[in-house]
C-alpha cells in the first residue's frame, strides 16, 4: 500500500521554508514479528522541531538526517499488528513522523485509554502536557501559596503549566503576545493575571501582579520577560528553562540577565528536555488524566488539515499565529 510522507532534504537557515521538504510516496513494508502498522490520524507541531532540523549534534537529541522523514509526535490507530501488546484497533500516542503510516516495534508508543478525544490527547497527554508536568512538578517542586510566572502562557506548554499550578494552589501570572490571548488565560483558564509582553510598561505590570515577588518562573520565550521576572525572583526561587522561542529565528540571541541575582537570591536554574524523562511518561500521563477528568484542565486546539499543511503551518509557532495547540489532522 502506498502512502504520503514528507522528508527533510535541506537544513534551515533562519526561517523554515517549503524547500526544506520533499513530499514523497512510499510503500508500507511487510511487518516483521513484534512490529505494528499505525495509521496516523493527528500529528503534533511543536517549536522543538526547529532544533531537530538543525545540524547541531551537541544537542539533547540527534538532528533529523537529511533524506529521512521529518520527526514529530502524533496519535494513530493500529491497523495491522504482529505484537501482542498492541492489538489492531487500539489507539497509540508517541513519536511518529510526517507520514500517513508508521511502522513501529512499539518502543515509545503508549496505548491510549478509550473515551479521551484525540485533541485532548495531543493537548494534554502528549508532549506539551508531559513537558509542562515534568518542568513544573518534578523540577520546580511548587508549594501551595507560591507565585509562578509562565512566559508563552497561551502556548501549548504554557497553558498547561498555568492550569496545573492553579490546581496545586499557586498564584499564576502569564505573559502572552496579544490582549485576546491574555483574556483567554484569565477568563477561561483561571490565571490570576495575564500581561501582554508587548506592553510598554511590562516590568511595572509584572511587579504589580506579583507584589510578593516570584517563586517560580517557567521560561518558554526569553526576551524582555526574562529580565523583568529575573529581577522579581524571591530567595530560593526556581527557574525552569523549557524554551527560548524569541531566539529561534534570529542570528543574534538576546543578552541574558546578569548572574548577580543567582547568588543574592540563591536561585536554582535548570534547563530540561523530555527525551531525558521518557521513563516517567506513564506516571505523568496518569497525573494529567486525573486533572483532565476532574475538570481542572482546559485546552484549545488549532487544527490544520492534511499532511502537507505542516510545511507552511509550522511557522505559525514562530509568529504567534496559532491560537492553541498546533496540530495536523490527516
Amino acid at each position: 500500500m502506498e502512502y504520503t510522507a514528507i522528508k527533510l532534504v535541506k537544513r534551515p537557515e533562519l526561517a523554515i521554508t517549503p524547500d526544506l521538504f520533499e513530499v514523497v510516496r512510499l510503500q508500507t513494508p511487510e511487518l516483521q514479528d513484534g512490529q505494528i502498522l499505525i495509521k496516523q490520524t493527528h500529528m503534533s507541531l511543536d517549536p522543538a522541531m526547529k532544533g531537530w532540523m538543525m545540524p547541531d549534534r551537541d544537542s539533547y537529541i540527534p538532528p533529523v538526517e537529511l533524506g529521512d522523514v521529518m520527526r514529530s509526535s502524533g496519535v494513530g490507530e493500529i491497523v495491522e499488528s504482529k505484537n501482542d501488546r498492541f492489538p489492531v484497533g487500539a489507539r497509540v500516542q508517541g513519536m511518529t513522523g510526517w507520514a500517513e503510516y508508521i511502522v513501529s516495534n512499539g518502543q515509545g508508543m503508549n496505548l491510549l485509554p478509550e473515551g479521551i478525544p484525540t485533541e485532548a490527547v495531543l493537548c494534554v497527554l502528549a508532549l506539551p502536557g508531559m513537558t509542562a508536568y515534568q518542568g513544573l512538578m518534578n523540577i520546580g517542586k511548587p508549594k501551595a501559596g507560591e507565585t509562578l510566572v509562565v512566559s508563552g502562557a497561551a502556548g501549548s506548554v504554557g497553558s498547561m503549566v498555568g492550569q496545573i499550578a492553579k490546581a496545586e494552589g499557586l498564584t499564576v501570572i502569564g505573559t502572552a503576545g496579544s490582549d485576546d490571548k491574555c483574556q483567554w488565560l484569565t477568563e477561561e483558564l483561571g490565571f490570576d493575571a495575564a500581561i501582554n509582553y508587548k506592553s510598554d510598561d511590562l516590568a511595572k505590570q509584572l511587579a504589580a501582579a506579583a507584589p510578593n515577588g516570584v517563586d517560580l518562573y517557567f521560561e518558554n520565550t526569553g526576551g524582555a520577560v526574562q529580565h523583568a521576572v529575573f529581577n522579581l525572583m524571591n530567595a530560593h526561587g526556581r527557574i525552569m528553562v523549557c524554551g527560548m522561542i524569541s531566539d529561534y529565528n534570529t542570528s543574534n540571541p538576546s543578552v541574558g540577565p546578569n548572574w548577580m541575582n543567582i547568588i543574592k537570591k540563591r536561585l536554582t536554574i535548570q534547563g530540561f528536555t523530555m527525551p531525558d524523562h521518557y521513563d516517567k511518561i506513564p506516571s505523568m500521563m496518569q497525573a494529567m488524566s486525573g486533572y483532565l477528568m476532574e475538570g481542572k484542565i482546559k485546552y484549545r486546539a488549532h487544527t490544520l488539515h492534511g499532511l502537507e499543511s505542516a510545511i507552511e503551518g509550522i511557522n505559525l509557532l514562530f509568529t504567534g499565529g496559532n491560537t492553541g495547540k498546533l496540530m495536523v489532522e490527516l
